[in-house]
């Protein structure tokens, strides 16, 4: 009898084992033809160990010969495939916990050979039926939690149908269907009879997948692995269950493998990490305790419990270290370089607020100064209003200066007749908005669109306030987030020869564009701007010491292959021609006419501080959600677009070695380290969307993907992400006057660029990424990170309400439109 029971904990003993390395080994990309795999060696199994004489548990004589019919066994075949595509297009089955308490159920129900009252009393007979189903939800939500997703949760419900109807049908009876597949006398010729069913169903699964979706590569030995990993669980668990174990114990070890293989090292939070190793210690008390009562080996099984608990441990282990080394790091001896960053900046903030115009006279000089030609007409009026507004903000609008000169080097006419030219062309996506004093309003139109993107709404919130209206101009507005001008690299007098209201207008969608828009590098220098010295040292990481220089793509080749819109934009008409055309941003080397974004003003943007929270009660990490635009994925390149990078980073997928400054002794040293805290992160995507069907779903598999969470729920957390999408991010301002401090990514110029300061109203991140690990750590775990923080998160909060009000855009919108009436009067001559 021992003997017989020892074997039965070997079994037991095998079957987690491989169902764990199941876990381990699984791939979404590989998933169909590993549970093919996985069918075809079953019954070789089966026939090897029959004429090897290997039969460890002799089968009950209670139970019929009854053969399944070819109807049942189509049935078993097709949820076998059903779960199989589940797992192929969404990963883990969330649900996949409840099954032992429905097959408990069901044990009871069709009464099982093996009965209810025959399993260990500890947990599952009736008396402590709640301890078992509190142990299924646990579980449950603990697998369920971080992904968020309701439709991926029905779907699982689908799935674990499907497992719920495969299991009953292996459940032991004493008496039987010969409709439904028991677990008969020659299980060995049911495996057989059953397998070549399953291989039919999942080829013509795998068939429709791959006609639908594209082909997706995959490792020939990890599928190998994995098909044999499940196809010998399969082997154990049948072994163990022809006789006196349960075969709901094969949903508890199937649970026991998902929870025990969950990496706590990418995990989001303490509690998620916690009730992981607890459900995988409820999932393994399960297993053990539906062995039989008096096998004694069976406590040997409590050793599986040390694969979620040494990494589980090994983690806090871990975080607790790298909390203490950046605590104890960069006190009085030596300063980190966000505090030096920190403390040059606010010395230029402060200059910035000095050196502007008190008074008409002055401002009028300052221009003259600055730009080398008289103000625009009207410059009088727009300085009573700015002033009258307390506008913060006088002397640097250097921004419309960039965007507006070149056009001096044509005349009013061929402005004009360059913008006639343009409107009338096919596809320009262009808005013509035409401001008219007379009637107080701003008029959009388009030749086959409905809706302007809310650009008359803008114009017309943004004027209203004006005491003395500009003079009726034309507006060539951008409709797409892309933006869409390049400008010639012309001297003057070539250009003024050559314009003749010509241009060229190419569609680049979903190619390439670093090439078409850096060809003038070396000889348009308009934008490019010399790398400032920097006194901070970095150590090496790409912290930003100049806002400007980090942006422009002149002098940095290296962001050709860092962003979305570089690489592989949804939509881009590129037009190369002196033409006024407005978007609301652009890269370095284009342009466009900036002008403020009309999302600054809806609703769906605005900041309410009754969404707020106190910075003490926001959760000490950084935050950022939302979906994958930005690019355009159609080949696998889609890694290394801007967003994606950042979700990659976040969800520690690629378990790469990422640098942080450790200071000791007033010497700073760069450490090496495999290790990224992932409760600081809480980032995701909510939606997978831009993107050729196969890359969709390479996406969906290779990201957390979160539901749709609320708007506002950025503002729960300390720091708040805010990047680039297809264009400029409409949420940045609701950041920017939120209790959390704006960590910034951005290729884009926008027109607020004169008056917000990096490291003074929010932190600026680079393109790369590489020092944002070292820079949460900072910001999170050392106590003057901490409060530098807490301290760009009020200013930034402070000078929001003091500088980026909708009347300071309404300031902005009314210089830029006195020089855009200079530009398009047909009466102008070249003013340079």
């Amino acid at each position: 009898m021992s003997k017989r029971l020892d074997v039965f904990t070997g079994l037991a003993g095998a079957a987690t084992t491989c169902a764990t390395l199941t876990q381990y080994l699984f791939s979404q990309h590989s998933e169909p033809l590993s549970e093919i795999l996985s069918w075809i060696l079953l019954p070789i199994l089966f026939q090897c160990s029959r004429r090897l004489n290997i039969n460890p548990i002799t089968p009950s004589e209670n139970l019929k010969r009854h053969p399944p019919s070819s109807t049942s066994l189509w049935i078993v075949a097709a949820c076998l495939t059903l779960c199989s595509v589940y797992r192929a297009e969404n990963g883990i089955i969330e649900l996949f916990p409840l099954l032992t308490q429905l097959l408990l159920a069901a044990q009871t129900y069709l009464r099982s050979e093996i009965s209810v009252s025959r399993i260990s009393r500890a947990w599952f007979s009736s008396p402590s039926a709640w301890g078992t189903t509190c142990s299924a939800l646990l579980a449950t939500c603990t697998l369920a939690l971080p992904n968020g997703d309701p439709h991926r949760s029905a779907l699982s419900v689908v799935a674990v149908g499907a497992h719920f109807i495969v299991y009953t049908a292996f459940l032991p009876r004493a008496t039987t269907s010969p409709r439904f597949l028991p677990l008969i006398h020659d299980f060995d010729e049911a495996v057989i009879h059953l397998s070549w069913r399953v291989v039919a169903s999942l080829l013509v699964a795998a068939t429709l997948q791959t006609h639908a979706f594209g082909f997706t590569s995959f490792e020939p030995i990890p599928t190998l692995l994995h098909g044999l990993t499940k196809s010998l669980s399969w082997y154990f668990i049948v072994q163990m269950t022809r006789i006196s174990v349960s075969w709901c114990i094969a949903a508890a070890i199937g649970t026991f493998g998902l929870l025990a293989t969950r990496d706590p090292f990418m995990q989001s939070s303490d509690g998620l990490c916690f009730s992981q190793v607890l459900s995988s210690l409820l999932a393994l008390i399960q297993v053990i305790y539906m062995l039989p009562k008096s096998a004694r080996a069976r406590s040997m099984l409590w050793a599986f419990f040390l694969l979620p608990l040494v990494p589980y441990l090994a983690n806090v282990l871990a975080i607790r270290s790298a909390q203490s080394s950046a605590r104890s790091s960069f006190g009085d001896a030596r300063k980190h370089p966000v505090e030096e960053l920190v403390n040059n900046a606010r010395v230029k903030f402060e200059e910035l607020l000095q050196r502007q115009s008190q008074s008409y006279t002055a401002a009028y000089e300052e221009y003259r100064r600055r730009y080398g030609v008289e103000p625009p007409n009207g410059f009088d009026a727009w300085y009573e209003f700015a002033t009258s507004q307390q506008s913060p903000i006088i002397d640097d609008f250097d921004t419309i200066y960039h965007s507006v000169s070149p056009f001096w080097s044509l005349s009013g006419s061929q402005v004009l007749e360059t913008m006639n030219n343009i409107q009338a062309a096919t596809d320009n996506e262009l808005w013509l908005c035409e401001f008219s004093s007379n009637e107080n309003k701003t008029h959009c139109s388009h030749p086959h669109r409905t809706f302007d993107r809310n650009f008359a709404l803008l114009f017309n919130q943004l004027l209203e306030p004006l005491p003395i209206k500009p003079p009726g101009i034309k507006l060539l507005v951008n409709h797409l987030d892309e933006p869409r001008v390049l400008l010639p690299p012309q001297l003057q007098g070539e250009l003024n020869e050559s314009q003749n209201g010509r241009f060229v207008m190419t569609d680049l969608s979903h190619q390439p564009i670093w090439d078409s828009l850096t060809k003038f590098c070396g000889v348009h220098p308009r934008n490019s701007t010399a790398v400032a010295g920097s006194t901070v040292e970095t150590f090496a990481l790409p912290f930003v010491t100049d806002a400007v220089s980090a942006m422009d793509m002149c002098q940095h080749q290296e962001h050709q292959g860092l962003h979305g819109l570089l690489m592989s934009p949804s939509s881009f008409h590129l037009i190369e021609s002196l033409v006024p055309i407005l978007s609301t941003g652009a890269p370095s080397t284009m342009g466009d006419i900036l002008f403020p974004s009309p999302a600054y003003i809806e609703d769906e943007f605005q900041y309410k501080p009754t969404h707020d929270i106190e910075w003490d009660k926001k959760r000490n990490d950084i935050y950022w959600a939302g979906s994958t635009t930005g690019g355009y994925a159609l080949d696998g390149k889609w890694l290394s677009f801007h967003r994606q990078r950042l979700v990659t980073l976040g969800q520690n997928l690629e378990r790469k070695r990422y640098t942080y400054l450790r200071e000791t002794g007033g010497v700073v040293n760069e450490v090496k380290s495999l290790f990224l805290n992932a409760r600081l992160y809480d980032v995701a995507f909510t939606r997978i969307n831009q993107c050729d069907t196969k890359y969709c779903r390479a996406e969906k598999s290779y990201f957390r993907i979160k539901g749709r969470t609320d708007s506002d729920r950025a503002l729960h957390s300390r720091l708040a992400f805010d990047m680039d999408g297809n264009g400029i991010s409409g949420r940045y301002y609701k950041l920017l006057a939120s209790n959390s401090v704006p960590l910034k990514q951005t290729l884009f110029r926008e027109w607020h660029d004169d008056r917000l300061v990096p490291w003074v109203h929010y932190i600026p991140v680079s393109q790369s990424l590489e020092e944002l690990p070292e820079l949460v750590s900072y910001l999170t775990s050392n106590g003057k990170g901490q409060r530098i923080a807490k301290e760009i998160a009020d200013q930034g909060r402070e000078w929001f309400s003091k500088g980026l009000r909708e009347v300071d855009m309404s300031v902005y919108t009314y210089r830029l439109l006195l020089e855009l009436a200079r530009v398009q009067d047909p009466g102008r001559e070249i003013l340079v």
